[in-house]
């Protein structure tokens, strides 16, 4: 199990931005399809405190449901990638 895991919609544009800067990183994460339905999102709920995704859990450094990619995305790019986004 990776240490990174990301919750996500497929077809969602917010979660492909940070997919991809996942990919370019070459890092490992596991991902957590959500439901469509807001209401059914109890799980990302749980871990971000709101329903929307894309939202990251980086065990590694202690991030606990972190969203709005384009936070995760500078964030990835800081701890992984050495520098600036």
């Amino acid at each position: 199990m990776a240490d990174i895991t990301m919750y996500e919609l497929p077809g969602c544009p917010y979660c492909a931005k940070v997919r991809s800067k996942l990919d370019d990183l070459d890092l490992e994460y596991d991902t957590i399809e959500v439901p469509r339905s807001h209401g059914e999102r109890t799980e990302v709920e749980e871990v971000s405190g709101q329903t929307g995704v894309p939202v990251i859990v980086d065990e590694a450094n202690g991030v606990d449901g972190m969203n709005e990619s384009d936070d995760i995305v500078e964030y990835l790019e800081e701890t992984y990638g050495g520098g600036a986004a």
